[in-house]
């Protein structure tokens, strides 16, 4: 939740800045920018997420071989990437800082759910309109003081157990997605 308030920032600016584009060029830029985003937060730290998980259970029966971390490293992605890539990086668990912070396992997860939450937050909010700010505020203020399931509910009357919230800001890029593929259609 701590990615809140940015998050949500740049949702905004995004969407203004692609609103005010001249040029299809220009709105397919700004696009390719805000999925790359959304795939980084959907598929690449999902993938961490399934190795991190596999490496903690294989952990358990002991060490756990170079090639072994590879192997589960490079079917991670394919999984995490549901066989959309032509390449994978092997070594990805060597370099990147994250797995290597011991004390915070899972260290990507919280990204993705404060992406997720703020595309929910952000959603709500082009719902209500020019009426959202002071309730936005006061979710702000209360983000350290609750947990995240009773801050939305104060604030946003949601029921973060309920796939609705979560569902409108994932049609968000679905739709982004859309606007991506009919603005290059042209060049496929």
């Amino acid at each position: 939740v701590a990615e809140t308030a940015s998050t949500f920032a740049e949702l905004i600016v995004a969407d203004a800045t692609l609103k005010a584009a001249k040029t299809k060029e220009e709105k397919i830029n700004l696009l390719d920018t805000k999925l790359q985003n959304a795939l980084a937060m959907f598929m690449n730290i999902h993938s961490r997420f399934i190795f991190e998980n596999r490496f903690y259970e294989a952990r358990k029966e002991g060490l756990v071989s170079e090639d072994k971390i590879t192997e589960m490293m490079v079917e991670a992605q394919k999984e995490g990437y549901q066989g959309a890539l032509a390449t994978y990086h092997p070594y990805f668990w060597a370099a990147k800082l994250h797995f290597f912070i011991d004390d915070v396992p899972f260290y990507n997860f919280p990204y993705t759910f404060g992406y997720l939450f703020s595309l929910g937050i952000y959603a709500y909010a082009n719902q209500k309109g020019a009426n959202f700010e002071e309730e936005y505020i006061h979710l702000l203020r209360d983000t350290a003081s609750m947990t995240t399931e009773d801050l939305a509910k104060k604030h946003l009357n949601v029921d973060l157990t309920q796939p609705d919230f979560w569902q409108a800001g994932i049609d968000m890029v679905t739709e982004d997605i859309q606007m991506f593929m009919e603005l290059t259609e042209e060049f496929i």
